[in-house]
């Protein structure tokens, strides 16, 4: 009897052995490589979503700048940027700075020093804002303008301005912006999905010289209306530092 099981034991030895090797070829196609300590050195770090979250300031007309060289300190200046974005340092003059971040003004800097220093190193530090301001229009019960104490977001302006009055069309408030350019572009927000919750992100952190403008009625032509809002209907001078000149 032994010796009748003996082939049939064997065969079925054979067969298992050829299920587990298919099985551990299947397998090690399937497993990835282990990611090595050395891999992981190069991959990026996560973002920081708060940071990301708060834009860089810009320079504008009327903040005062500390302009510091690391190993030429007979340069250092404290300068006031002019109503034309512009401030005037030794050796290089007139360099516009409205418009820009510190970290750009400093790229700026450097290149214009380098034909006179060798390998300068430069700081730019806001010492004074001048030109933290928005203005709010429209259906709010305090339209005006409203000097910004830090970060502003659209909620908290609109609050600042007394609240919406009676009729306000909520869902197509505008928030016009330059950001530098000298065609503005608009940004329609609706506030009731911000004060419902449904959509938060819509509650835009401000920039200097943003204009939030609350209507009554659905604006048709948001482009033509702008355009004539602007050129006739702000109460106040916001050309200093409104926009830069590309000349």
């Amino acid at each position: 009897m032994s010796y009748e099981l003996a082939p049939r034991k064997a065969m079925l030895m054979f067969c298992l052995f050829i299920m587990v090797f298919i099985a551990s070829g299947c397998s090690s196609q399937m497993v990835k490589e282990p990611v090595m300590p050395e891999q992981l050195v190069n991959m990026p770090a996560p973002t920081k979503s708060v940071e990301a979250a708060i834009p860089a300031y810009i320079i504008h007309a009327g903040d005062e700048l500390e302009i510091k060289f690391f190993y030429n300190a007979n340069l250092n200046e404290t300068v006031k940027v002019r109503p034309d974005g512009r401030i005037s340092l030794q050796l290089v003059h007139d360099v516009l700075a409205a418009g820009l971040t510190t970290e750009e003004l400093v790229k700026v800097l450097t290149t214009k020093y380098s034909s006179h220093l060798k390998a300068p190193e430069i700081s730019v530090i806001i010492k004074s804002f001048d030109s933290r301001r928005i203005f709010v229009d429209g259906m709010v019960k305090n339209p005006g303008m409203i000097v910004m104490g830090g970060y502003m977001n659209l909620l908290q302006a609109i609050a600042s301005a007394g609240g919406l009055n009676d009729g306000a069309l909520a869902s197509q408030v505008l928030v016009i912006r330059r950001n530098g350019l000298k065609q503005p572009f608009i940004i329609t927000v609706d506030v009731e999905k911000i004060r419902s919750g449904e959509d938060a992100s819509q509650n835009i952190i401000l920039e200097p010289y943003d204009i939030i403008y609350v209507p009554k009625s659905r604006i048709a032509q948001v482009n033509t209306w702008v355009d004539l809002y602007l050129r006739k209907n702000i109460p106040f001078n916001f050309s200093a530092g409104f926009y830069r000149s590309f000349d």
